[in-house]
C-alpha cells in the first residue's frame, strides 16, 4: 500500500533523525522533500499546502527546536498531520443492533462495487453479527447479476434478484424478503456507468427515496488518482453519500490521491480493499495508515488479523509440539493453510515496523500452493516420518503432486532445516538471529 510514498517519506525521516539536532534550515529542507514526495504521489495540491503550512508552523516552534529529541518530535508532527488529512479518527459503519440495516453501494463501472459488496457482507457478518443479504440491482451490465450470485454463493451468501424488474422494485422486494427471512442487513449493488450521467443519478435518487438507507457508500478505485476525488465530489453533490470505500489500495499507482479524498470531500473513508480475496478488506483507521506510510508499522491491525484468522487452540497445540520436537509435515501443512487465510504475505510484512520499502515485498503464492500439493501427495506415515521418504517414494510424491523430484527434495531439505532451527530457538543463544534469517531464505 503506497509503497513508493512510504519509501520516500521513510528515507526523509531517517535522514532527519541522522542530523541529531534540528534548526530552521534543515526543518524547511525536510518539509520541502516531504512536499515533493506527496505531490509526486498524486496527493491533491490543496491538501499538500495545508499539510506543509501547518507542519512548518508547528515544527519551527520552540517545543521542537528545544526538545531533547527534536527528530522524534518532528516525526510525531508529520504523523499527526497525516492522520488529520486522512480523516482524524475511525468512523464506524452506521448499522443498528436491531432490525434491518440497508446499505447502498454506488460508483462508476469498474470501481469494484460487486466484489466490495461481498467483502462488506463478510465484515457485517463478523463484526456486527448480522446475517447479510446481497441485492443485485445492476440490471444493465451484462452478467452483473450472475457475477454477484457467483461471488456470494462462493462465500456463503444469498443474492436476491428479480428478472425483468426495475432496480427500485428489486430493492423494495429485497427488503421485504430480508424481513421475512430474518436477515439483519441488506447490501445493494447498484449499476455503474463509464461516467456520471443524469440517468444513473435519477435511478440512485429513486432508490434512496424507496428504501430507508442507513449508509450510501461510494466505492472508488484508489488507483485512478485525482479523478477519484472528483468522482466523490460529484456523487456527494447529486445524491449525498455518507462515506467512502477505496478499492485496490494494494495498487501503488497514483494511490496518493486516496490521502486527499476525506479532506477534499468532507466524507470519511470507512473501508479499504487491499487485495482480491474476500478477507482483503479493512476498516479504515487514519492513525494506523499514517503509521504504515511513515514505516512505523501497524501492529494493532496485524494482531487483530491474527486473532481473527488464526485458530488459537491449534496454535497452543502447535506450541506444545514444537517444545516436544514432534512438529511434522501435517502440522506444517496446517500452518500453510492458516497463513494463506491471512492474505498476501507482503500485506502482513507491510504492517511490521522497520521493513524496508525500497525493495517491493513480493511473494510467489504459487510456492505455497506447490508445497501444499507435495504434502497432500504424501501418506500420513510419510508426513510423520519425513526422513523415511526414499528415492522411489519421492518419485511417487512428485508424480502425484504434479511437481518434480527436485521440488520434493527442496521441500524436505527446507523442512529438515526448519526443524533444526526450532531446536536452536528452544535453546536460545547468540545464533537465534542468524537462524531466523536462514529460515526466511529457505522458505
Amino acid at each position: 500500500m503506497l509503497n513508493s510514498l512510504s519509501g520516500r517519506l521513510s528515507d526523509i525521516m531517517k535522514k532527519m533523525r541522522g542530523w541529531g539536532s534540528l534548526n530552521e534550515n534543515n526543518i524547511r529542507e525536510g518539509l520541502r522533500d516531504i512536499k515533493l514526495a506527496l505531490l509526486e504521489a498524486d496527493v491533491n495540491y490543496k491538501v499538500v499546502k495545508e499539510f506543509i503550512d501547518g507542519a512548518t508552523e508547528e515544527a519551527l516552534g520552540e517545543k521542537v527546536l528545544r526538545s531533547v529529541t527534536p527528530a522524534q518530535q518532528f516525526t510525531k508532527i508529520v504523523h499527526d498531520y497525516l492522520v488529520s488529512i486522512l480523516g482524524g479518527t475511525v468512523h464506524e459503519l452506521e448499522i443498528g443492533s436491531g432490525g434491518i440495516s440497508s446499505i447502498m453501494l454506488c460508483g462508476l463501472q469498474g470501481s469494484g462495487k460487486t466484489t466490495t459488496a461481498v467483502k462488506l457482507a463478510r465484515f457485517v457478518e463478523r463484526s456486527h453479527n448480522k446475517k447479510p443479504l446481497l441485492v443485485a440491482a445492476d440490471i444493465y451490465r451484462p452478467a452483473a447479476v450472475e457475477q454477484l450470485k457467483m461471488l456470494g454463493e462462493k462465500n456463503g451468501y444469498y443474492t436476491f434478484s428479480l428478472e425483468k424488474n426495475s432496480p427500485v422494485k428489486i430493492c423494495t422486494e429485497a427488503v421485504k424478503y430480508a424481513r421475512e427471512n430474518s436477515y439483519g442487513a441488506v447490501i445493494i449493488d447498484t449499476a455503474g456507468r463509464l461516467e456520471m450521467d443524469d440517468e444513473m443519478m435519477r435511478e440512485l435518487e429513486a432508490l434512496k427515496k424507496a428504501v430507508r438507507l442507513h449508509e450510501i457508500l461510494l466505492v472508488a478505485d484508489a488507483a485512478t488518482g485525482q479523478a477519484a476525488v472528483k468522482i466523490a465530489q460529484g456523487f456527494d453533490e447529486m445524491i449525498g453519500i455518507t462515506g467512502l470505500i477505496l478499492s485496490r489500495m494494494d495498487s501503488d499507482a497514483r494511490g496518493g490521491a486516496a490521502l486527499s479524498m476525506s479532506y477534499i470531500t468532507g466524507k470519511h473513508i470507512k473501508f479499504i480493499g487491499v487485495g482480491e480475496k474476500v478477507d482483503d478488506f479493512e476498516q479504515f483507521h487514519p492513525e494506523r495508515i499514517a503509521g504504515r506510510i511513515l514505516d512505523l508499522g501497524d501492529i494493532v491491525t496485524l494482531v487483530e488479523k491474527v486473532q481473527t484468522d488464526f485458530d488459537l487452540e491449534k496454535a497452543r497445540k502447535l506450541e506444545k509440539k514444537i517444545q516436544k520436537d514432534t512438529f511434522d509435515l501435517s502440522d506444517f501443512l496446517d500452518q500453510l493453510k492458516q497463513l494463506q487465510k491471512m492474505g498476501p504475505l507482503e500485506n502482513l510484512l507491510e504492517m511490521m515496523p522497520g521493513i524496508p520499502k525500497k525493495t517491493p515485498l513480493k511473494f510467489d503464492e504459487r510456492e505455497l500452493k506447490r508445497a501444499e500439493a507435495i504434502i497432500y501427495s504424501m501418506t500420513p506415515y510419510e508426513r510423520a516420518h519425513y526422513k523415511m521418504i526414499n528415492g522411489s517414494r519421492r518419485k511417487r510424491i512428485a508424480l502425484g503432486s504434479g511437481t518434480t523430484v527436485y521440488d520434493v527434495n527442496r521441500l524436505l531439505s527446507n523442512f529438515d532445516q526448519m526443524k533444526k532451527l526450532m531446536k536452536r530457538f528452544r535453546r536460545g543463544g547468540p545464533q537465534r538471529g542468524n537462524a531466523l534469517q536462514s529460515l526466511m531464505r529457505g522458505f
